[in-house]
């Protein structure tokens, strides 16, 4: 899962959706001095939609509390499920152990 980036008519239609403030803290931003980010997170949704874009403002998009800690799990869930899905998961280096075998026939 790569990281997905938003295009540029979905930029564009989000910034003047938000009249040029950032959608948290409503501070006046100029063109190009904001950041688009994924409301609900992509790595569950695979979704970059207008409807799933909104502009922020540099602090408030990489400040304390952009991600919720259930955010993150999630995403590192749906990243794990993804990774299980394609055969891309670490496959454990574990040997099994067992008791071994009692043998059925003497050695001659």
């Amino acid at each position: 899962m790569s990281r997905r980036e938003f295009s540029k008519k979905v930029r564009a239609e989000a910034f003047l959706r938000c009249g040029g403030k950032c959608q948290k803290c409503e501070s006046v931003l100029k063109v190009g001095e904001g950041e688009y980010d994924h409301i609900v997170p992509y790595a569950l949704t695979q979704d970059s939609t207008l409807s799933n874009c909104q502009v922020l403002c540099v602090p408030c998009h990489r400040g304390e509390g952009a991600k919720t800690s259930d955010d993150i799990k999630a995403i590192s869930k749906a990243k794990r499920n993804w990774l299980k899905h394609t055969g891309a998961w670490p496959q454990s280096k574990a040997k099994i152990k067992s008791r071994g075998f009692d043998r059925t026939r003497a050695a001659e």
